[in-house]
């Protein structure tokens, strides 16, 4: 046994000795005034290539440090203490330099210095300034012709994905900034693809306080992840773009161009595409492969339409589009006092597809499935012009106004041919419709935002005033012929409609708010504001029957409507801010009163309504660092009814469906909770956030649908009195960087729970959803890698029946992107998005679907300017596009036509010639 001991003691002595390497670092931290030792100061060892953590210490109480068992390499050291700018030096250890010896190092106070990083040698590749990370473009390389995008991807903390979407420190960044200014609207995609890496000289990377925050200084804790770009003196003047034309198989073609001019703080851009492969620049809409699996249920995949608020219409969740649009871009700024910002945009979209769907009605006596079809065909044309003006009007006070105009036609041809079957399979009824449309809209509206300072610090006054007008028209004729059977599967009756239907709508909206701020302490601010707005409405619909000379001049009255709304609101509220140390505390309420009358000119009928709407709030805020913070809120909210749910207008665009107003409905109020924490570490690159969020709603409006045996249904909006419906989330992400490879973990469970009534019986509604998705991106100058797997499993359920039912699946989304430069300026890229929707106890089939691209591209001239690509779209040919969907009693599954397999070749220039213009 005493050998056994003596065995053990000798090889652990051995591997103790074995791990000791000679290989260290030490020295002491000072003060570069007082030249006292600073105690307890933070000593970070950085590996030079990559920037991870290697070995982390603190001094001791007289200042020194000394860290040992250290391999040789290159690294970096990072020293920091609070109140104090931070030090980093850059070092080798190899065997003729085991140990690294600094000395004393001398830390230098942030109140003798800019708020900074000392980097000692060389530029700084990151910088800290207050609450602001700024990164040196010029510390990353980046290949020829690289846009801002390119230079993004590089940086430590942000991650770009295959769409363009930027997140930073584990949030979403909604903005990015040009010099501080916005860059042809609001849309990032517009910086980050259009603008050149080699113009940047710097990124910053901060935390946005709201516009109110920025002016009152007070702050509410209400941020926005922001990246402004610097731009280099020398690129601030002259011009830059790129051109781009393609043509493919299947008739499928694309072209772009884009072109902007800077000088000093004047900056001039246009743009124009056309093409049919749902891509589209600049207009602010674009068609993309949608991969979901919403708390409904839902999963499925198409090519969508997202737009801001140029709103070309004319789109859908199918077809095969062809768009054309352009736009021009212009701001100034002049002696620091006047800016100018405005933009023009115009553009067309034609769709054409074909849809099915099928959708099963549970009821209490049985089910109805309903199988339809739809071809479409719509077309539409928008222009908007905009622009902002600021002002300042002296040292305590500004004025912006912004002034914006559109115009807007459409043209729409749809048919729809449904038929509906009992549960014994017998014809229920069917229908077909023919809808025709042309529509135009026009509006203007001017804003005017007013702020002033007054003499005491914190204490301010802000109007705000807003007028806008809207007229819409349209006029198109419906088609409709609907059969009924019985049991027996025979011709029971038939209905056709043939109408002529137009429509004519007015708005006018006034709206006024006024704020005023007053600091009670140095920690408690006070908010009071009050605002007034007015609402004057006209709608004019109209339905005429074919006469027997076969006009359209028999006014139907049954399904024709003439109304007039005026609504005035007028509210008011306060809140209060409380902010000491870390914390910020914000609580308070708002109060409004609605007053509404409704004229039906038809029947010469007067209907007045009154409420009042209350919506408290608290909200709580922790900052235990600069990158790390704790939010809960609570908001609530009273919700009126609309319109359309107490008097609705009379249609019978679709006779099997038939609203009813409900005059007696009363106000619903709902109850949001939501907390979440986020933490960054810039040196591992560790990030997590979790976030959950509860609301319930009392006296909530539901529906109570009646479905006759013909097959129509009647809905009308409704008060529960006793039933509270829930909703509930909980996400969660974690990630960091290792070796240069970036890994992130999510995490969502989700659930709701909701009632209505059909053919007089209450059912319940319920629905749970968990989902983990593992991502992995790596992204080198000649290399990227990204891969993302989401599987999902649903459940939901409905007690409609007396019996609980369900409709249980699970379900998987996933996509990857990865690039490779080869020699001879060839490069080579691939991407995919994969989904699985698993069969349920509705649907007995399971669906995949892995929508697979590729392309390469060889770069020519010697400025690499020049770029010609072969791309393959949906290599597989498995992009048809589907989605299924569970809501109360209702299940559908939906197909429509989707953009499938094609080659393009295409040939892209990038032009530029920085100077003096």
């Amino acid at each position: 046994m005493k050998l056994t001991y003596l065995t053990l003691l000798l090889v652990l002595n051995t591997l103790f000795v074995f791990a000791q390497r000679p290989y260290a670092m030490k020295g002491s931290v000072t003060d570069s005034m007082a030249t006292y030792k600073l105690v307890n100061t933070s000593i970070v060892l950085l590996n030079k290539k990559d920037s991870t953590l290697v070995k982390y210490t603190r001094a001791d109480t007289a200042g020194n440090f000394n860290l040992g068992g250290l391999r040789p390499g290159k690294f970096m050291l990072l020293i920091t203490y609070p109140g104090y700018a931070d030090y980093t030096e850059d070092f080798v250890l190899d065997s003729l330099h085991p140990v690294k010896d600094f000395g004393p190092i001398n830390l230098i106070l942030k109140s003798t210095l800019l708020e900074g990083v000392i980097i000692k040698g060389k530029a700084a590749a990151i910088t800290i300034k207050g609450d602001t990370t700024e990164f040196n473009a010029g510390s990353y390389n980046l290949p020829p012709n690289a846009k801002v995008e390119d230079l993004l991807k590089q940086l430590p903390g942000i991650q770009v994905d295959k769409d363009g979407k930027i997140t930073a420190q584990g949030q979403k960044v909604n903005k990015v900034l040009v010099d501080g200014e916005e860059f042809f609207g609001d849309d990032p995609t517009l910086v980050t693809k259009n603008l050149r890496g080699d113009m940047v000289d710097k990124v910053q990377l901060y935390d946005k306080k709201s516009d109110q925050a920025t002016f009152t200084g007070i702050d509410d804790g209400e941020k926005s992840k922001t990246i402004n770009i610097k731009l280099k003196e020398d690129k601030k003047n002259g011009y830059f773009g790129k051109a781009e034309v393609g043509g493919g198989t299947r008739d499928f073609y694309k072209g772009q161009v884009t072109a902007n001019i800077f000088k000093g703080k004047q900056k001039a851009s246009v743009y124009g595409s056309t093409g049919n492969t749902g891509e589209s620049l600049g207009n602010g809409m674009s068609y993309d492969v949608v991969e979901f699996m919403d708390g409904s249920g839902a999963m499925g995949m198409a090519y969508s339409m997202s737009s801001d608020d140029f709103d070309m219409g004319g789109g859908g969740a199918g077809g095969i589009p062809v768009n054309k649009n352009a736009g021009f871009h212009y701001e100034n700024k002049w002696k620091d006092k006047y800016g100018i910002n405005s933009n023009y945009k115009l553009g067309s979209v034609r769709t054409k597809g074909e849809a099915g769907s099928l959708s099963i009605n549970t009821l209490p006596n049985g089910n109805m499935t309903t199988a339809s079809n739809q071809q479409s065909d719509n077309f539409s044309f928008s222009q908007k012009l905009d622009g902002t003006f600021n002002m300042q009007i002296d040292s305590t006070s500004n004025l912006k106004v912004t002034v914006s105009g559109s115009l807007k036609n459409t043209n729409s041809d749809d048919t729809y041919n449904a038929s509906t079957q009992r549960e014994n399979e017998s014809f229920l009824n069917k229908n077909i419709r023919t809808i025709t449309n042309e529509g135009n809209n026009k509006g203007v509206s001017a804003t005017a935002f007013w702020t002033k300072k007054l003499k005491k610090k914190g204490r301010t006054l802000s109007v705000n005033l807003k007028q806008s007008v809207n007229e819409n028209t349209s006029s198109g004729f419906l088609n409709s012929e609907n059969r009924f059977f019985n049991e027996q599967n025979q011709l029971d009756s038939t209905v056709n409609i043939d109408q002529f239907k137009t429509s004519k709508i007015l708005k006018s909206a006034f709206s006024s708010n006024a704020t005023y701020t007053e600091p009670l302490s140095k920690s408690l601010s006070m908010i009071l504001n009050y605002g007034l707005n007015i609402d004057n409405s006209s709608s004019d619909k109209r339905s005429f029957n074919k006469d027997a000379a076969g006009n359209y001049d028999d006014l139907d009255l049954k399904f024709s409507n003439n109304f007039d709304l005026d609504q005035m609101t007028n509210n008011g509220g306060f809140n209060f801010n409380y902010k000491k140390g870390k914390s910020i505390l914000n609580f308070g309420t708002r109060l409004t009163a609605v007053q509404f009358k409704q004229f039906d000119r038809y029947e010469d009928r007067t209907l007045k309504r009154n409420f009042i709407n209350w919506a408290p709030q608290i909200g709580y805020s922790y900052n235990f660092s600069r990158s790390a913070s704790l939010r809960v809120n609570y908001n609530g909210n009273t919700s009126q009814p609309s319109m359309e749910q107490i008097q609705p207008y009379r249609a019978n665009t679709n006779p099997l469906y038939i609203v009813l107003g409900n005059p007696d409905l009363r106000p619903s109020f709902s109850s949001n909770i939501n907390i979440s924490y986020n933490s960054f570490k810039m040196l591992s690159e560790q990030n997590l956030w979790i976030s959950g969020n509860f609301s319930f709603t009392s006296n909530a409006i539901s529906s109570n649908t009646v479905t006759d045996d013909a097959g129509i249904t009647t809905t009308q909006a409704i008060n529960l009195n006793n039933k509270t419906p829930i909703n509930f989330m909980v996400m969660a992400n974690m990630g960091r960087k290792i070796k240069g490879i970036n890994l992130q973990t999510s995490a969502n469970v989700s659930g709701n729970q909701s009632y209505s009534i059909s053919n007089g019986i209450l059912n319940t509604s319920k629905s749970l959803n968990y989902s983990l998705g593992p991502t992995v991106r790596y992204y080198k100058e000649k290399f990227n890698f990204s891969l993302n797997l989401s599987p999902g499993y649903n459940t939901s359920s409905s007690t409609l029946r007396g019996i609980k039912t369900s409709n249980n699946s699970w379900g998987a989304n996933g996509n990857f992107d990865t690039g490779l430069t080869l020699p001879g300026s060839i490069e080579i890229g691939t991407d995919g998005t994969y989904q699985y929707t698993g069969k349920s106890q509705t649907f007995n089939e399971s669906l995949n679907r892995l929508i697979w691209d590729a392309y390469i591209s060889k770069k020519f001239m010697k400025s690499k300017d020049l770029v010609l690509t072969l791309t393959g779209k949906d290599l597989l040919n498995q992009n048809s596009g589907f989605s299924r969907s569970v809501s109360g009693n209702m299940i559908n599954q939906n197909t429509y036509t989707t953009i499938r397999r094609y080659f393009m070749l295409s040939l892209s220039w990038d032009f530029n010639k920085m100077g003096v213009l």
